[in-house]
Formats: C-alpha cells, sequence, structure tokens
C-alpha cells in the first residue's frame, strides 16, 4: 500500500511539472523564448556551470550550444519514456525533437517495377524492391545519388535485378561526399543470365561508410560487374561481399581503382565466387595508396572449376595494413589460375596470411607469385605445394624510403608539428580541420541516465533506436561502445560522456573547479598556408595536464573523454599570409612525453623519428576541445 501510494505521489509530481512547463512555454511564447524558460535543458546546464567552475571568465558559447534543444514538456514528456521503455514508440519525434543521429527505418516493399529507371541527384532512406526482377533487357541508371557532405544516406536494395535476362545497372556518382552511408544490397542479381552492373565513382570521399553485398550476383550466367574508383579517399568504414557470384558460370568481376587513398578501411570477401565455372575476378589498383587496410578472403574461389583469379598492382604503395586468405582456391578443379604481381609492395611493412591456400586443388592449377612482397610479413600455412610458383618474391620486414609524396597521402599536411613552428611569423599546412561527423546534440542528463551504455546492453540499445542488424549504425554503436569499455592505458583517465553535465563533472574531477574549455575559433585557413600570428602559452607555457575531448559516432552527440599528462597548450592568431590578416584564432596543443605512442604513429609518418624521441603539437579541431586549469 506504502510503495502504490509513492508510486501515485511521483506521478503526481510529474504531471505537476509537465503542467508547469507547458504553461511557462505558453508564457513565453513557445519554442522561439524556450532558452529563457528555466526549465529547458540548456537554461540548466547554463546554471550548472555556474555552479561547478569557480572562476569569472565568460562562459564557453561553443559547448552551452550542443546542450540538448528540447523544450521543457518535451524533456519531461521523453524522459517519462525512457523511463519506462517506450521511447522507441516515439523514435521519429523524438530523434527530430533532440537533434539526433537516427536512420530512417527501410520498410520491405512488394511492389513490382517493370520499365527502365532513371535516378539522378534523388534523396536517401529508400527501398529499392524488385527493380528489374525477371526483366528481359533495360537499363536502371543511379547518377549523382545521395551526395552530400552532411548527410547520412540509408538505401536498400533487395531483390534488385532477380532472375533478369540481359538486364544493365550503372551506379555512377554514388554516395559521394557522404557520411556513416548504409547501403545494403540483397540477393542483388541473382539468378540472372548476362547483364551487366557497374559501379562507378561509388562512395568516393565518404566518412565512414558501410557498404553490404550479401547474396550477390549467386547463380548467374555470364553476368559482369564492374568496380571502378569505388570507395576511393575514404575515411575509416568498409565493405564486405558475402556469398557474391557463388555458384555462377562465366562469372566477371573487375576491380579497378578499389579503395585508392583511402584511410583504415576493410573489406571483407566471405564465399566470394564460391562453387563457381570459369570465373574470371581481376583486382588492379585495389588498395592502392591506402593507409592502414584490412582485407580478408575467406572460402574464396573455393571449389571453382577452371577461370582466373588476378591481382595486379594489389595494395601497392600502402602503409602497412594486413590481408587474410583462408581457403582461398580450395579444392579447385580442371585448371585453376591464379596471379599475383606486384602485391604487397606497400611502403611501410604490412602482413599476409595465406592458410589452406589451393590446398586438395585438382587438375593443372597454377598460383603464381611475381613481384610479391617488398616489405611485407606473409605466413604461408598449409598451401598446396604443388602448382605454386614464387617469383622476385622478397619477404623484407625493413621500411623503404617513404617519399614526400605517400607521407601527404597517408597524413595531411600540417596535421602535426613541431613545438617550434608555434612561433610568429612561421607559415605553416593548416590541414582540413572540418568536423565531418553527422551534426548531434547532447541529451538531457535526465534522459541519458535512463538509457543503457555498454558493449554487453548493445541489444537494449538497438531496440531504443531500431537499429538493424548488421547495419553501419551498429557498427559504429558498438565501435564507440567498445572504446568507451576499453580499459584505460597506463596513467590515463577516461569517461564517455553524453551530457555537458558529465563533461563539466569529468573535466572538475581531473583538473579541480578552476578550469576553462577551448578550442580552435572557426575554420578558415583549412587545407591552406596560414602564418602565425601573436602566440600565448596558457598557464604561462608551463608543462601542465589537460583534458581533451573528442566526438564518437553514436546517435546522440557523444565525446570520449580523457586526461592527457606532460603537455603545454597554446593559443595563436592565425593570419593570411598574403593580407597578414586575422582569419582565425587556433588551439594547438603539444604532447612532450610520446614514449608510449606507436612507431606507425601517423605523426612519426610525417615527422620522422619515433616514440620518445620527438614531440608531437597539432590543432584542435572543429567540435574537439581540451580543457585546461584556468589562469
Amino acid at each position: 500500500m506504502k510503495k502504490k501510494r509513492e508510486e501515485m505521489s511521483t506521478l503526481f509530481l510529474f504531471n505537476l511539472l509537465l503542467t508547469l512547463t507547458v504553461s511557462i512555454n505558453v508564457a513565453y511564447g513557445g519554442g522561439n523564448s524556450q532558452d529563457q524558460n528555466p526549465f529547458t535543458p540548456k537554461a540548466y546546464v547554463s546554471r550548472y556551470w555556474d555552479r561547478h567552475v569557480r572562476n569569472t571568465f565568460p562562459k564557453p558559447s561553443f559547448l552551452l550550444s550542443k546542450a540538448s534543444p528540447l523544450t521543457a514538456a518535451d524533456t519531461a514528456s521523453f524522459t517519462n519514456l525512457a523511463a519506462t521503455n517506450t521511447l522507441s514508440t516515439r523514435l521519429p519525434e523524438f530523434c527530430s525533437a533532440a537533434h539526433l543521429l537516427c536512420f530512417p527505418e527501410v520498410r520491405p516493399s512488394l511492389e513490382k517495377h517493370t520499365e527502365d529507371e532513371n535516378f539522378q541527384t534523388y534523396d536517401d532512406g529508400q527501398n529499392f524492391t524488385n527493380y528489374g526482377t525477371n526483366r528481359a533487357g533495360g537499363i536502371d541508371t543511379f547518377k549523382n545519388y545521395s551526395n552530400d557532405l552532411f548527410s547520412t544516406p540509408v538505401n536498400d536494395f533487395r531483390r534488385y535485378s532477380r532472375g533478369a535476362a540481359g538486364h544493365q545497372e550503372t551506379f555512377t556518382g554514388y554516395a559521394s561526399d557522404t557520411n556513416v552511408a548504409d547501403q545494403s544490397f540483397n540477393t542483388y542479381g541473382t539468378n540472372t543470365a548476362g547483364g551487366s552492373g557497374e559501379f562507378k565513382n561509388y562512395s568516393s570521399n565518404s566518412n565512414v561508410p558501410n557498404l553490404r553485398f550479401t547474396t550477390y550476383s549467386d547463380f548467374t550466367a555470364g553476368r559482369t560487374q564492374s568496380f571502378s574508383r569505388y570507395s576511393e579517399d575514404g575515411n575509416s568504414g568498409g565493405q564486405t561481399f558475402q556469398s557474391y557470384g557463388k555458384n555462377s558460370a562465366g562469372a566477371e568481376n573487375d576491380f579497378t581503382g578499389y579503395g585508392t587513398n583511402s584511410n583504415v578501411a576493410t573489406s571483407g570477401f566471405t564465399n566470394y565466387g564460391k562453387g563457381g565455372a570459369i570465373p574470371n575476378d581481376t583486382f588492379t589498383n585495389y588498395g592502392v595508396d591506402m593507409n592502414v587496410p584490412e582485407i580478408t578472403f575467406k572460402s574464396y574461389a573455393d571449389g571453382t572449376h577452371g577461370g582466373s583469379e588476378s591481382f595486379a598492382n594489389y595494395r601497392d604503395q600502402s602503409n602497412v595494413g594486413d590481408d587474410s586468405f583462408q581457403s582461398y582456391a580450395k579444392n579447385t578443379k580442371e585448371g585453376t589460375q591464379v596471379d599475383f604481381k606486384n602485391y604487397g609492395n606497400s611502403a611501410n611493412p604490412g602482413s599476409d596470411t595465406f592458410k589452406g591456400y589451393a590446398k586438395g586443388a585438382e587438375g593443372d592449377h597454377k598460383v603464381g607469385f611475381t613481384g610479391y612482397g617488398v616489405n611485407t610479413n606473409a605466413t604461408f600455412k598449409d598451401y598446396a605445394k604443388e602448382g605454386v610458383s614464387f617469383a622476385s618474391y622478397n619477404t623484407s620486414s625493413s621500411s623503404s624510403t617513404v617519399g614526400g609524396s605517400l607521407v601527404k597521402r597517408w597524413v595531411e599536411p600540417g596535421k602535426f608539428f613541431r613545438e617550434s613552428m608555434l612561433k610568429e611569423g612561421t607559415v605553416m599546412a593548416m590541414p582540413d580541420i572540418r568536423d565531418k561527423m553527422p551534426q548531434r546534440s547532447f541529451l538531457p542528463r535526465s534522459i541519458l541516465v535512463k538509457l543503457p551504455f555498454s558493449s554487453s546492453k548493445i541489444e537494449e540499445l538497438k531496440s531504443v533506436f531500431k537499429v538493424s542488424d548488421n547495419s553501419s549504425m551498429e557498427k559504429m554503436m558498438m565501435e564507440s561502445l567498445g572504446e568507451c569499455d576499453r580499459a584505460p592505458s597506463v596513467g590515463e583517465i577516461k569517461r564517455c560522456v553524453g551530457s555537458v553535465e558529465d563533461m563539466i563533472d569529468f573535466a572538475n574531477s581531473v583538473l579541480g573547479h578552476n578550469v576553462g574549455v577551448w578550442t580552435t575559433e572557426n575554420v578558415n585557413g583549412f587545407s591552406k598556408n596560414v602564418m602565425v600570428g601573436r602566440v600565448k602559452g596558457m598557464n604561462g607555457g608551463k608543462v601542465t595536464k589537460s583534458v581533451s575531448c573528442h566526438q564518437s559516432l553514436f546517435p546522440y552527440l557523444l565525446y570520449y573523454c580523457h586526461s592527457v599528462p606532460k603537455v603545454r597548450v597554446y593559443e595563436a592568431d592565425l593570419l593570411d599570409p598574403e593580407s597578414k590578416a586575422k582569419i582565425n584564432h587556433g588551439i594547438a596543443i603539444c604532447h612532450l612525453d610520446t614514449s608510449a605512442w606507436s612507431p606507425t604513429h601517423g605523426a612519426f609518418v610525417a615527422l620522422g623519428s619515433g616514440p620518445g624521441q620527438i614531440e608531437v603539437c597539432h590543432w584542435i579541431f572543429e567540435n574537439d576541445m581540451t580543457w585546461t586549469i584556468a589562469e
């Protein structure tokens, strides 16, 4: 009885608060005046700063602007939904009002499309189901589709061109310059006869793309697929090909200029071409000039009859990277030919693992390695001893001399620099400091504390935000949660924060209450040369510690914050080198102890030297920030 009275009392208080906040919203004229309402998250955060930061410096508008834009009434309503685990019932309204990153639901469609289609400058959130199904001839074209740096295109191609004869699809300029693109191709081109699919300039310059091909071109006869300039100049993300071209006859797949100049991208090929007859796959300029590519081939061309697989200029001049070939060309029959030419000539050592390679192959199979493996650490385990030839094969693990042009591809000019460059009159390159993350806001702490947050509760989180299995949203959430769950490094203090209040609390716990938070003023001068003007060392230029906070990909604004010992932090006016006019006010941090950094860290690639031998400085990028003890 007592418990029931307590529940009724709580409900009464909540309804009273809701009534008051609605009344105040009306009194202040609603949304345009909500910042004046003392019950809004923004107003609360401003008061929280006053109580927990003990100095008279101006409040950091760039930080407080990231507080939740929810009205007081919406905050109370969504808090109640989160408390009762029913927030997903109003997810679209919640995501819109709270300014979150939520992918649209791509619902199944039973529509049939029997005519040629031409999609140009098309938006995202589309389900392409039964396009070109059972068509005889015809062509569908996608041109300039989902191209926007600040878009998060989500598209699903299901049963596309299935059972067709001679049907063609072309994707040109598709999903270029996008952010967190999520593209899924399921049973695409399955059971077709002839026809072709062409991907040209697909997902170029994209940030964290997730591209999935599942049961793509299965059981086809004479179908060709070409990937040209696919996922070039991208950042992170990856592509997976599962059961691609499986059990097909005379299939041709051509990857040209795939992943060139991309940064830390992954590709996975599982059951690719398995059980096919006379396949012809070529990988030319695949992964060239990439930074840390990760490529996995599992059961690739397993059990095929005849055909050829060719790798030319594969992972050429890339920076380290790893390839894994498991059960590659295993149990092949009737003279399958595999040729690796100029493979793995990376500028810094990478690693390749071949396990069960061509094992159990029958007939006159040939596997040739020509000009393979300069600067690679290769392992061959349990592979066929006959029919495999090595010519000009080099497994040297010593690094070659890296030219300046390659360094520029892997590490943007100006991203790292020495402390001595922070002096008035120095002209230096400014990297692209623009924030390329999707724009989001923090959550109010009242909502945040009611949501699950750990890798062990990923299914609960997926349910709240309606996240699909194997989607890019699931992948980025898992990666962010994994980093947040990771034990801190030696001497590190870390915390992931999803509200302004949590960030203030963490900074207070490390630095005390007399703190300031800083970021570079704007993005002017990015990707150009700038001149350093007046320079001032914070805390008198003394060695100090700071708290740095970097964005993580998540539905709401999430920062990974950690203590950074032994640093010097500087503020500097940045000038136009020609006019000498001030164009920016930069914040730079110099790490004095780099002994725990990896030898392959981009700073050492760009500056030379190695861990513990030099200090390394960098600018604070847009929407990143560093906290210091206030002077």
